[in-house]
């Protein structure tokens, strides 16, 4: 057995197990077992932990991702291309909504990236605090210090989006209660709430929506009405929605919940 993998927490070691369900739809135990060097009962403990939060069926040697359940993430790069003028105003409506001496989350996607390219031009911001867990969104806020704070998360690395997550990331969120968060996901729906379709972020933005005292969701036209795997939250736990070109009914729903819309 590997001691390099004996030495992983559990919950990064399970976040890695979901990964892998996700990309190919299956796991075995004895692969896993010999991969991150634990028993084949640590394995089978692993798998009943996720098959009690996840859409997972446990097999015989292994398990699969439920039927319906989950698609393919899409990287980093590849969405910076995909509605890049929707995203460009959404940035700017959501950094008018950010004043001087306040703290705000900044999530992974480039969406939030797009608030930060605009965070940047406001010279008239000073000391306000930046709390994310993107390495992209960090390095672009950058050339704004020291008229904006930031803070890096830490956590494991996640190149697909270039996201740090649990376990240390998690473990920064609890500690800070910030005054505005702004999040991102792959789908929002009047009903199901922000979704999005990788799990270990889901996680961490979930509670980046808890550590704030206001919750703004932004989301290019692409994204209203999906519904995907991972739940964030429910519509009533945010304040506001900004997006952009809305489709003709895209909209419907969301201010009968209580949710401000702003169309950038």
């Amino acid at each position: 057995m590997s001691s390099d993998f004996e030495q992983l927490p559990a919950a990064v070691r399970r976040d890695r197990i979901i990964a892998r369900v996700l990309d190919t739809g299956f796991v075995r135990v004895a692969e896993l077992s010999r991969e991150f060097g634990v028993s084949e009962v640590t394995v089978r403990s692993d798998l009943d932990a996720i098959e009690r939060e996840y859409p997972i069926d446990r097999v015989h040697g292994g398990a699969v991702l439920r039927n319906g359940a989950g698609r393919r993430e899409e990287p980093f790069e590849a969405a910076l291309a995909t509605s890049a003028e929707q995203k460009r105003r959404i940035g700017q409506v959501a950094a008018g909504m950010v004043s001087s001496g306040s703290s705000i989350i900044l999530d992974v996607g480039t969406t939030p990236a797009a608030i930060a390219a605009a965070l940047v031009e406001r010279d008239d911001l000073d000391d306000v605090v930046v709390v994310t867990n993107s390495l992209t969104t960090a390095l672009a806020l950058e050339p704004a210090i020291p008229r904006l704070t930031v803070v890096v998360t830490g956590g494991t690395l996640r190149p697909l989006q270039h996201s740090l997550v649990a376990p240390f990331a998690s473990k920064v969120l609890d500690e800070l209660h910030v005054d505005l968060a702004f999040l991102g996901g792959t789908g929002v729906h009047p009903h199901h709430g922000a979704t999005n379709v990788n799990l270990p972020e889901t996680e961490l933005k979930r509670q980046m929506l808890l550590s704030a005292e206001r919750a703004v969701f932004v989301a290019d036209s692409s994204k209203l009405g999906v519904v995907d795997l991972g739940r964030i939250g429910g519509i009533e736990e945010f304040h506001v929605l900004v997006t952009a070109d809305p489709e003709p009914g895209a909209l419907d729903g969301f201010a009968e919940r209580g949710l401000e819309v702003i169309v950038a």
